[in-house]
C-alpha cells in the first residue's frame, strides 16, 4: 500500500515539474470531450423539440389520409385523390375497437371577415372530437357539440392568431365572423399552441362542424383525412391494422386508396434528420479524441526518454518494472481523466452560451457525461501503456549510463 502511495506522489510531482506541459497535453482531450458535449447536447435538444412538436398534434393519433388512385394510365400517390368519406368515418367508430375518439377533417382556405377587418385563414371542418384528438385545450367558452354537427350549425372555434388579426384588443367569444359571407357565430376560444413540425402557425385556424364545411362552404362529399385517437399507445398498431381492414372492405380496390399513418411512424421519420447528425457530429468530435491520444503518448514517449537516468536510478534503490509501469500510467491517466473533466465543464459552459445567443433548446444527456468521463480515462491507459511499458522494460545500468 505504502508502495502505491509512494507511486502517486512520485507521478504527481512529475507533472507538476512541467505544468505547461502538461496543460497542453491536455488540451487535446480538454476540445474533444467539449466538442463532444456540445455536439450531443445541441443535437439531442433539435431530437426533443421535434418530439414535443410532433406530440403536440396529439398522442395514440392515426391519421387516415385520401389516398392514391389509378385511372386508365393515370396514377397518382397519396391525397391526389378523394376516396374518404363521412361514411368510412362512421364505419371506423363502429367496427374498430379500443378508439377514443374519431374525426372526420375537410380542409380549405378563405378570407374572413369581421369588425371591419379581414384575414385569410385555414379553415378546418372538424367534429366534436377534435380538440380531445389534438390534445388542444379550450381558453374560453366551449367546443361545438354533436347537435351542431348533426344541424350544421354556423358556430366557429377560433385560433388565437385569428382573434389578434380580426380582435385586436377584444373579446371575440360571441362574436360573428363571415366565412364566404356566411356569418359563423364564434362560440370557443382555441388555447395558443404556436408552430407546428412543418412550420405552420397552428393558431392561425377557424374550426367548424364538418357538416357545416361540407355542405356551406366547399359543397363537396368528401373529406381529406380522418383523425383517430386509439386507447393507448401499446395497441396503435392493432387499431393501425384493423382501421386499414374495414377501409379495404368498404373500397374493395385492387391497390389500397388511402394511407393509413400513426404518431411513432412520423415520430421516427421526423427525427430521422436530427439522430443521423447527432451521430456525425460525434463522430466528426470523436476525432479530437483520438488526436488528443496521440498526443499524451507522444508526449510520455518524451519523457520516458528524457527521465531514463531517474527511471534507472529508482530502479537501482529496488523500484520493480511494475512500480515504473504503475507511475507512467498513473501519469497519463491523471493527464486524461483530467482533460476530460475540464472538457465537460468547457462543454456544457459552450452549449448554454448556444442556447442563450440562438435559443436553441438543448438537452445534455447524463449517459454521454459518463461515456466522456470513462473514454477519456480509457484514452489515458490506452495512450499510456506503451511508454509506460517501455519505461519499465528499460535496463537499470544502461539507463543509469544515459546522459
Amino acid at each position: 500500500m505504502m508502495r502505491i502511495v509512494a507511486t502517486f506522489r512520485i507521478a504527481g510531482r512529475a507533472l507538476r515539474r512541467n505544468k505547461m506541459r502538461s496543460v497542453l497535453t491536455m488540451l487535446g482531450i480538454i476540445i474533444g470531450v467539449g466538442s463532444v458535449i456540445a455536439a450531443v447536447s445541441i443535437t439531442t435538444g433539435a431530437t426533443k423539440q421535434v418530439e414535443d412538436k410532433v406530440a403536440s398534434l396529439g398522442q395514440n393519433v392515426i391519421t387516415v389520409f385520401s389516398g392514391n388512385f389509378t385511372s386508365g394510365g393515370m396514377r397518382g400517390g397519396w391525397g391526389s385523390a378523394p376516396t374518404l368519406t363521412v361514411e368510412d368515418t362512421k364505419a371506423i367508430q363502429s367496427q374498430v375497437p379500443n378508439l377514443l375518439a374519431v374525426s372526420p377533417e375537410v380542409r380549405d382556405r378563405a378570407q374572413v371577415l369581421a369588425e371591419g377587418l379581414n384575414w385569410n385563414t385555414q379553415i378546418l371542418g372538424e367534429s366534436p372530437d377534435y380538440p380531445q384528438i389534438r390534445n388542444w385545450g379550450i381558453a374560453d367558452g366551449a367546443m361545438f357539440s354533436d347537435q351542431d354537427v348533426r344541424t350544421l350549425a354556423k358556430v366557429a372555434v377560433v385560433g388565437k392568431t385569428v382573434t389578434d388579426q380580426l380582435f385586436p384588443d377584444q373579446d371575440p367569444l360571441g362574436k360573428t365572423l363571415r366565412i364566404r359571407d356566411i356569418p359563423f357565430k364564434i362560440v370557443g376560444l382555441l388555447e395558443p399552441k404556436g408552430f407546428n413540425l412543418f412550420g405552420q402557425d397552428q393558431d392561425d385556424v377557424v374550426i367548424i362542424p364538418y357538416t357545416s364545411h361540407m355542405r356551406r362552404i366547399t359543397s363537396r362529399s368528401f373529406v381529406n383525412s380522418i383523425l383517430v385517437e386509439a386507447a393507448s399507445a401499446e395497441i396503435i398498431n392493432k387499431a393501425q391494422a384493423d382501421i386499414t381492414e374495414v377501409l379495404r372492405a368498404r373500397h374493395r380496390s385492387v391497390e389500397p386508396d388511402f394511407t393509413v399513418r400513426n404518431q411513432v411512424e412520423l415520430m421516427q421519420a421526423a427525427t430521422a434528420t436530427s439522430r443521423i447528425m447527432s451521430v456525425l457530429l460525434g463522430a466528426i468530435a470523436s476525432v479530437s479524441l483520438i488526436v488528443g491520444g496521440i498526443g499524451i503518448m507522444n508526449i510520455m514517449l518524451v519523457s520516458v526518454t528524457e527521465r531514463t537516468r531517474e527511471i534507472g536510478i529508482r530502479m537501482a534503490v529496488g523500484a520493480r518494472a511494475r512500480d515504473i509501469l504503475v507511475q507512467f500510467l498513473i501519469e497519463a491517466v491523471t493527464l486524461s481523466a483530467v482533460g476530460g473533466i475540464i472538457g465537460i465543464a468547457l462543454g456544457i459552459i459552450a452549449t448554454q452560451i448556444v442556447s442563450a445567443a440562438t435559443h436553441w433548446p438543448t438537452v445534455t444527456p447524463l449517459v454521454w457525461v459518463g461515456a466522456a468521463c470513462v473514454s477519456s480515462a480509457v484514452i489515458g491507459i490506452i495512450s499510456g501503456f506503451y511508454p509506460a511499458w517501455k519505461a519499465s522494460r528499460l535496463d537499470p545500468i544502461e539507463a543509469l549510463r544515459y546522459e
